[in-house]
């Protein structure tokens, strides 16, 4: 929680951008949000004093605090105070109250609510997306192109992945983690909305799901340019400096990932080609946007790495690899068409495999620091 005080009246005081003037408090209390509340005029030695509890952030006398401009030097005229000073992320950061995510400091602000109300309602298309996984025959009939058993099971998997990542910055909700979602999102959905477009053949625009389909993309790849873009080349949280062999494993994953997914893009069927069951030019350009999302991610957690975005793209790449293999298994179990024992499919379940057991080592080294630093 960051209160800041502004020269005016004694009644009122600005909260992150929200105006409580008909509270009835004076100027040198601060409220008490069920949380350590700090009493006492804004000065250098209090500040000085309380250094590892404070943040200042800086207020004009009628400016009112936004995310994505806290960009002032710090000054004495406000005073930012986390909600716990003896809980630490990284050493930087206290956590709300609920312990969800990092209290906001100038450094790692929160979003507006409108990007959670946006993502609130990408969750809700993404169930229908998962549907394809888990509910095929219910959904399949209303996608908006004709979609294979194995496309749908495959679509669906990745479907739910993303859901799980956006439900992630609905409840974090600050920029340590939505930089590397909205950098992930966007280069997803541009690259599909491209697809989308060249391929337009397989949309039948008589119903109403490609559509919708066309708006969704687009609508994403609106949003999350439009947040990036008011970002301002913000860079990222404070993070931690990946060793050597970290840096040097990842450098070699980003190089997979984007390669083989600007391979998938510019020469579809050439690509695509060793997949354990057929996919077509479109399905190949669409399954691209997996991994230059991927590969974007993967750059910017190798360039600096908050915990949470390194603990959110190891939790995608474990459920994109986990739930690719799943697919391909049970629908196998019904079409009976994979040649387990083919070069390509041989080929393929290690590549994913790959992917998903990634995942899993960049989960398992964010929970060792968790740990750690729940003992210290």
């Amino acid at each position: 929680m960051i209160l800041a005080f502004r020269d005016g009246p004694p009644d009122r005081v600005d909260c992150l951008g929200i105006d409580i003037g008909r509270l009835p408090q004076k100027r040198e209390q601060i409220l008490n949000f069920g949380h350590r509340a700090v009493s006492g005029k804004c000065t250098p030695e209090v500040v000085d004093r309380n250094r590892s509890s404070f943040r200042a952030l800086h207020l004009t006398s009628k400016r009112i605090v936004r995310p994505f401009e806290w960009k002032s030097p710090p000054t004495c005229q406000s005073v930012g105070i986390f909600t716990d000073p003896k809980r630490y992320y990284g050493g930087s950061m206290g956590y709300s109250s609920l312990g969800l995510s990092p209290a906001p400091t100038p450094d790692n602000p929160p979003f507006p609510a409108a990007l959670r109300l946006f993502s609130a309602g990408i969750i809700i298309v993404l169930i229908v997306g998962a549907g394809l996984f888990f509910a095929p025959a219910l959904v399949r009939p209303r996608w908006p192109w004709a979609v294979t058993p194995f496309n749908a099971r495959f679509l669906g998997g990745f479907y739910t992945a993303e859901m799980a990542v956006m439900a992630a910055l609905l409840v974090w909700n600050r920029w340590s983690l939505g930089r590397l979602v909205l950098v992930m999102a966007f280069i997803f959905t541009v690259i599909v909305s491209a697809a989308s477009f060249i391929n337009l053949g397989y949309f039948n625009f008589e119903r109403k799901a490609p559509w919708l389909w066309f708006l969704v993309y687009l609508a994403s790849v609106a949003v999350s340019g439009l947040f990036l873009l008011r970002a301002g080349g913000r860079p990222s949280a404070k993070g931690v400096t990946l060793n050597s062999a970290w840096r040097g494993y990842m450098s070699m994953e980003m190089a997979i990932l984007g390669l083989y997914g600007v391979g998938l893009l510019l020469f579809p069927l050439t690509f695509g080609g060793f997949w354990p069951w057929p996919i077509d030019a479109f399905h190949a350009q669409v399954y691209s946007a997996i991994f230059l999302a991927g590969a974007g991610g993967t750059y910017l957690v190798w360039k600096s790495a908050p915990h949470e975005e390194l603990l959110v793209l190891g939790l995608a790449q474990f459920l994109v690899g986990l739930f690719a293999i799943l697919g391909l298994v049970i629908t196998e179990a019904v079409m009976h068409r994979i040649d387990w024992t083919a070069t390509g499919t041989l080929c393929w379940l290690a590549l994913f495999g790959w992917i998903g057991i990634s995942g899993i080592f960049k989960l398992y080294a964010v929970s060792r620091y968790f740990s750690a630093q729940s003992a210290s």
